[in-house]
């Protein structure tokens, strides 16, 4: 049976993180491979496993991903969808401003708004189609375990939490949000990236590659949808 848990520094499974005594005295495990602690975070405050996730640290990925039993991936995965779909909206609202004030006008861009949002979630759904496909190509032996696909999976939401950055976006509205939506992106797919070569113990030059066909797959099912959409 593997072990439940990953040193956060050489990624060898380990039995526990730490060891509990009488009188509330705890004990951090060290690790066997490396003889450091096995996941230090778990003295941490949450504010500085935050900061090192921001920074990609690798320990923090593997402490968030594979040690810590966080369970707000479906969650967080559609409050980015919403934010996502509401900075797309306004944008769309902005290049077409109207001063009618019919129900009419009011229920389209209400339609507008979940179209957006479903466009969000077909993107999300093509990359994560992009990256399963990229892997069943490579890492045929990885992608038959129903237990690796939801790690994976699970891994891949919880590092798109660099789409909540469009918050102050929405808010302030800054002249300069194209650039700063670019650089989201950017960041988000470079968290994608740590996330993939944690789960899969794997090289850097792998990892990213993983992510670019992910992303190329849903830049692709974007231009097909804009496509459609000027067709009609």
């Amino acid at each position: 049976m593997a072990a439940p848990y990953r040193c956060v520094e050489c990624n060898e499974e380990a039995l526990e993180l730490h060891r509990d005594y009488s009188h509330g005295i705890i004990k951090i495990t060290i690790c066997k491979s490396c003889q450091k602690p096995v996941d230090k975070y778990v003295e941490y405050d949450p504010v500085i496993i935050l900061i090192d996730a921001i920074l990609c640290k690798v320990q923090a990925y593997r402490h968030i991903i594979l040690n810590a039993n966080i369970n707000i991936h479906w969650k967080l995965c559609i409050f980015c969808l919403l934010c996502e779909a509401y900075l797309r909206w306004s944008h769309l609202q902005d290049s077409q401003q109207t001063v009618d004030p019919t129900d009419i006008i009011r229920y389209a861009k209400e339609w507008d708004f979940y179209l957006m949002f479903g466009l969000a979630s077909l993107e999300l759904t093509a990359f994560l189609s992009g990256v399963f496909f990229f892997l069943w190509l490579t890492k045929q032996d990885f992608i038959q375990k129903k237990s690796n696909l939801n790690m994976l999976l699970i891994a891949l939401l919880l590092s798109g939490y660099g789409k909540l950055l469009v918050i102050p976006v929405v808010i302030w509205e800054h002249d300069d949000s194209p650039l700063y939506i670019n650089l989201i992106k950017f960041f988000v797919l470079a968290s994608n990236a740590q996330a993939v070569r944690v789960v899969l113990n794997s090289s850097r030059k792998f990892a990213l590659s993983v992510i670019s066909v992910g992303w190329m797959v849903e830049r692709f099912t974007a231009y097909i949808f804009q496509h459609l959409k000027w067709s009609t």
